[in-house]
């Protein structure tokens, strides 16, 4: 999908659109303003009422246009563009009328430079063919202009092409300044729909660790206090020795499920005996609560290093444990650790029933995006997490990242 079809780029093009004619009208009014003042000023020697009515015409056209843009509807910022054709029509005729009934006057040649304006105005459309379409026709009258009144006023060739050279120049400016303009609202909007994505994706991720909390106290520690709870009812009633012994034994499964808990959510072992020690920590209680055995790996990584990527890797060896205790039904779990030339590798290999094709994508359709949302952080961070079929049987997942230059 190109950025500017999604909803958020194209909002913001649209308020950049609407900024844009905010600017454009009041350009507009510097030109009425300018020719208000020529006719004034350099008042042609005939037709000074002609000029007058045209100009009062046009004060009433621009008042029309300025009221329509500032309503701001998406019609008025789509069609607007093409009031500038009744700017182009106007600055002509005007030009036209002074510079064939009064040649000898410096009305018409101080009016020409009115047209410089007009490319300045399309380039505020924040639109490439917009601009285009009226600048192409602005040099063409602009020409055309000239031409029809040098012979009256005897102008040189050289001299009106030059005018033209310039005016086109401009011009052409103004069109490579909206396309630029463009780009820029275009990556403006982008950057809003990253961002969107992102807070979103971070909600999700505050709501998953929510729910692995629970399920981690509900499934685990607090069925251990429900069951001392019983106990300690029943050894008060009948004083037995083996009821304490149970409430004893419940109360420390109890507290070391939550300290294995507390430890997965803020890995104090990542930051005091590095990612290989915390792995392990990871995979230990992942064996023990999947009932699996697990083998850690970590011959090819360097001692006592740290890396920017520690978290990140941690954060998706502890999905992907997850996800095998849940789902795999895995006898068998191998996890590794390796620096591989400019990469950490991190792979975690299983023995169960595997992921069936499109089961991921079917999975983050209904909601859950947990190894989506993993493998969307892995990509930002320049890697890779790619999901396999095992060697024997079940899956094999490997999640690449950069490792970090000295």
């Amino acid at each position: 999908m190109p950025a500017s079809s999604a909803p958020e780029v194209a909002a913001v093009v649209l308020q950049h659109a609407r900024r844009g004619l905010v600017l454009q009208s009041w350009l507009r009014l510097v030109l009425l303003a300018f020719m208000v003042l020529t006719i004034v000023a350099v008042p042609p020697e005939r037709y000074a009422l002609a000029c007058a009515i045209v100009v009062a015409g046009y004060a009433l056209s621009v008042l029309a246009v300025t009221v329509w843009i500032r309503n701001g509807a998406p019609s008025a910022v789509r069609m607007a563009w093409l009031a500038q054709f009744v700017d182009l029509a106007v600055l002509a005729v005007l030009t036209l009328l002074t510079g064939l009934a009064t040649p000898q006057s410096w009305t018409s040649d101080v009016l020409e430079a009115g047209f410089l304006l007009i490319p300045v105005m399309a380039a505020t459309q924040l639109r490439l063919r917009v601009c285009t379409a009226v600048v192409v026709p602005t040099v063409l009258v602009y020409l055309a202009a000239g031409i029809v009144t040098r012979v009256a006023n005897e102008e040189p060739w050289s001299s009106l092409l030059l005018r033209t050279l310039v005016l086109a120049g401009v011009g052409l400016g103004c069109v490579g300044l909206s396309r630029i303009q463009r780009s820029r609202v275009r990556t403006i909007g982008a950057l809003v729909r990253d961002r969107t994505h992102l807070l979103a994706e971070l909600t999700d991720i505050e709501q998953r660790e929510r729910r692995f909390l629970s399920e981690q106290l509900h499934d685990g520690a607090l069925q251990y206090v429900l069951a001392a709870r019983q106990d300690l009812d029943e050894a008060r009633e009948t004083g037995d020795q083996a009821a304490f012994t149970r409430v004893e034994h419940a109360l420390t499964e109890s507290s070391q499920l939550l300290r294995s808990t507390v430890a997965e959510l803020h890995p104090a072992v990542l930051d005091r005996a590095g990612l290989p020690a915390a792995l392990r920590e990871l995979a230990r209680n992942a064996g023990a609560r999947g009932g699996f055995s697990v083998d850690v790996d970590v011959r090819n990584w360097p001692d006592d290093v740290r890396t920017p990527a520690d978290a990140l890797l941690y954060r998706t060896a502890r999905e992907l444990l997850s996800n095998v205790t849940k789902h795999a039904a895995a006898r068998s779990v191998t996890v590794a650790l390796a620096h591989v030339g400019s990469r950490a590798r991190l792979t975690v290999t299983d023995d169960g029933v595997g992921i069936p094709d499109g089961a991921v994508q079917r999975s983050a359709q209904l909601g859950h995006i947990g190894l989506t949302s993993h493998t969307l952080r892995v990509e930002a961070a320049g890697g890779t997490l790619r999901l396999l079929p095992g060697p024997v049987a079940g899956t094999e997942v490997f999640v690449d990242v950069p490792w970090p230059e000295a």
